[in-house]
């Protein structure tokens, strides 16, 4: 299976040379033009895996794997670097990033002071102080970029005693909403709710559910009892304008005994 790997991974950078030479389209992609369309083949990937669809897990894997290689390419063409020195730096952080499997460091609290270690690591390899969450792209959806924060801070110890304490602030946040929103001030609700949407995400993290992945379940539970609604609406031979809101949530409760596993 190794000898596998390293064979199709080296027809890979092959195929890549083939294309930035001979390929119109492959010749005048950039950084820049690639951007997007790497962010949307992650998305693809992440779909693929929250649909547990292994098929296409594989694909997707495959697509951002061209990706990398097309960065490494265009990097190489520039002098700046080459596939090998991709794969060296990450080499080298895994085997420096964990010194309790690659040195002689002991861990007796399990994963949290792995991940503790890793940020204190990850401090210590520049010679300049990096603010903790200066690694955290500002260009993360609003909800990933949450749970990202909330793990590096974690990281350096800033985090709650037990996770049972994150509810009390989740009541104090809802409750201070409920002020905003008695006093009107659109400002000031927007700056509570986003508050209350943040120490959710948090109670999640400290409860080991993934914020995005449990938000797009329920997407895609409502999106599948809506439509059956409105399935049943229009074999009725009706319209949902025409239907009250009563008839609706009957056909909505009915609608969940045909609620999959996501």
């Amino acid at each position: 299976m190794r000898e596998k790997a390293i064979r199709e991974f080296t027809r890979l950078l092959d195929i890549m040379d083939e294309l930035r030479a001979k390929c119109p389209w492959d010749m005048k992609q950039t950084n820049q033009t690639l951007r997007k369309l790497t962010i949307e083949e992650t998305y693809e990937l992440a779909d693929a895996i929250l649909q547990d669809d292994n098929d296409s897990i594989k694909k997707e894997l495959g697509d951002l794997m061209l990706h990398v290689a097309f960065y490494a390419k265009i990097g190489s063409e520039k002098d700046l670097f080459d596939m090998g020195d991709v794969l060296e730096s990450i080499n080298n952080k895994l085997v420096y990033r964990h010194p309790h499997v690659f040195g002689d460091v002991n861990v007796t609290r399990g994963a949290r002071e792995v991940e503790e270690n890793w940020e204190k690591l990850k401090m210590t390899e520049h010679a300049e102080y990096k603010p903790v969450l200066s690694g955290v792209p500002s260009s993360l959806p609003a909800t990933v970029k949450a749970n990202r924060i909330q793990e590096k801070v974690r990281g350096v110890g800033f985090d709650w005693d037990t996770r049972e304490q994150i509810w009390d602030k989740v009541t104090e946040e809802l409750d201070e909403l409920k002020q905003e929103i008695a006093s009107g001030r659109k400002i000031d609700i927007e700056s509570e709710l986003g508050d209350l949407f943040f120490t959710l995400i948090n109670a999640a993290r400290l409860y080991e559910i993934d914020p995005e992945s449990a938000l797009e379940k329920t997407n895609r539970k409502f999106i599948s009892r809506f439509g059956y609604l409105e399935q049943m609406t229009l074999a009725k031979g009706r319209s949902l304008r025409d239907m009250t809101l009563d008839e609706m949530n009957e056909l909505w409760e009915e609608a969940k005994q045909f609620d999959k596993p996501l």
